[in-house]
């Protein structure tokens, strides 16, 4: 068993991460120790042992390694699964021990004071809602924006708009009788919106005509920013739906775009972000949306932009 006491870096996430492998394999290229370990292991096959000194003081081990947190200069917050309980203990059991488990394991990692991100300002900025409004406070162009229940008002934001584009609100995917679907944006009109909007919350957005649209990903100062076009009716509407017909280059950021993304991403205490823009023809940057935890990894292997480096040399500073 091997302990990590030189380790810098503590890269939380699941084995199939492969944007995570890039960064490790840039930390490997720089000579920078480092541990990564999923949080859903624990607590079958991860142990947490920690005291409070000054702070939390301690260790995980698993998979034949110790983790020295004293060690960690910076953790990296990725997409780590859930936490997984033995078969045997009953279903209020397991609700019991994932709210100790979020608490007491949670709690001790979320005490380190260096991230990108904490998992707390991920949490924050996901909200479609907040990234929104603070979009809009930082002078960054938001298409019209209307979340509601009520059909009537619904039909009322399409009839002044026109064409409007239904998004979700949460993740696009689910599972439904074991099979993985996703909801991608669609075009709606006053017609399609019927009793059903009265369900749960909708978000609506005014269609806003496209001369390409942009994935901007941000870690610290540096800005990556990847124009996509897309060649079929799908891809058109919401690019993630037919990927194939996507073609990619890099573009310049405008310099007020950079000014107001900058704030925007201090404002929501982020130092990494994936955002979208839609660029009209008179070529006008529309904010659409921002993830605080997002892919990127294709988008390094479409353009050879050097977004792993650049979140080695964040989780290094």
């Amino acid at each position: 068993m091997s302990i990590s006491s030189n380790s810098r870096v503590l890269i939380l996430t699941c084995p199939a991460d492969s944007s995570a492998t890039l960064v490790t394999q840039e930390l490997d290229r720089r000579g920078v120790g480092y541990s990564r370990c999923n949080p859903g292991d624990f607590p079958q096959s991860l142990r947490l042992r920690a005291t409070l000194d000054d702070q939390w003081v301690g260790f995980l081990e698993g998979d034949g390694e110790v983790i020295d947190l004293s060690a960690v200069g910076c953790v990296y917050y990725r997409r780590p699964t859930k936490f997984e309980f033995a078969s045997s203990m009953s279903n209020p059991e397991k609700s019991f021990a994932n709210s100790e488990a979020r608490m007491g394991f949670g709690g001790v990692l979320s005490s380190m004071t260096k991230w990108v991100n904490h998992p707390a300002a991920n949490a924050h900025a996901q909200i479609k809602p907040v990234h929104l409004a603070v979009a809009r406070t930082c002078e960054l162009t938001v298409p019209p924006t209307l979340v509601t229940n009520d059909p009537v008002a619904a039909q009322q934001f399409a009839r002044k708009h026109g064409k409007i584009i239904y998004k979700t609100l949460s993740t696009p995917s689910f599972s439904d009788e074991g099979k993985l679907k996703v909801t991608f944006s669609t075009v709606a009109d006053e017609a399609d919106l019927d009793n059903s909007v009265s369900l749960t919350a909708h978000l609506f957005q005014k269609w806003v005509d496209k001369e390409f649209e942009v994935r901007l990903t941000v870690v610290d100062e540096d800005f990556f920013a990847a124009r996509i076009d897309a060649s079929s009716a799908e891809s058109a509407i919401d690019w993630r739906s037919d990927y194939e017909s996507l073609s990619y280059s890099v573009v310049e950021v405008p310099s007020k775009i950079r000014s107001r993304v900058g704030r925007m991403m201090g404002m929501l205490s982020l130092r990494f972000a994936t955002m979208d823009f839609i660029v009209s023809p008179s070529g006008e940057w529309n904010f659409v949306d921002l993830n605080p935890n997002g892919q990127w990894g294709w988008i390094e292997k479409r353009t050879q932009m050097p977004i792993s480096s650049a979140l080695a040399d964040a989780l290094t500073a």
